[in-house]
């Protein structure tokens, strides 16, 4: 008795090659050459694209618009520090000023956009969005804890220990309000 392939429906499971796109078979089972490519037509920007069509995935319907919409300023914002880091990290000890704005900068527009997509339920940011004031929290704790005298051990061990609970409080409540927006927008979406 032959022994059956254990797959679900039986089938073998070698990959078969697709033959090029626009190719045709001959009699003898030989494939012609391909047609060339045809061009597609461009659809104007304010059309939906059709189904089954590219989509960020992340995000539903449009990005939210920044309140100061036809200048792009957090985009700015984000160039301007990359460059600023750039320089202060070239001259080394003399620049961490110029590091220390530059990084500023990018933080800034990178958390306002991100705050903005969060908040009104495009994509959700919220890891993120509860890790930074975690970290924030962490770092005045640890400094505080510092100045105080306390042996190094309680530096991490301490601010962890309340790591844990900020963050979750944090997280559970950023994501309730992403699941509000998110539903607002679908609904909004869906009654067009």
């Amino acid at each position: 008795m032959a022994k059956r392939n254990s797959g679900r429906r039986g089938r073998s499971r070698k990959r078969r090659t697709p033959a090029p796109a626009g190719a045709t078979e001959t009699a003898a089972g030989e494939q012609a050459a391909p047609s060339p490519p045809q061009r597609r037509a461009r659809r104007p920007r304010n059309e939906p694209p059709p189904q089954g069509a590219y989509r960020d995935p992340g995000g539903v319907g449009e990005r939210p618009r920044a309140p100061w919409h036809p200048w792009p300023l957090s985009e700015l914002l984000i160039f301007v520090g990359a460059i600023g880091t750039l320089i202060g990290f070239a001259r080394g000890s003399a620049g961490r000023p110029v590091l220390f704005a530059g990084l500023g900068a990018v933080m800034l527009g990178t958390l306002e956009f991100t705050v903005r997509e969060h908040l009104a339920g495009y994509r959700a940011h919220t890891a993120m969005l509860a890790a930074i004031p975690t970290a924030l929290f962490h770092s005045a704790a640890a400094v505080g804890l510092y100045s105080l005298g306390a042996p190094r051990v309680s530096w991490i061990v301490v601010p962890l220990a309340l790591d844990v609970p900020i963050f979750w409080f944090l997280f559970k409540g950023l994501r309730a309000r992403f699941d509000d927006a998110r539903r607002e927008r679908v609904f909004e979406l869906s009654g067009r």
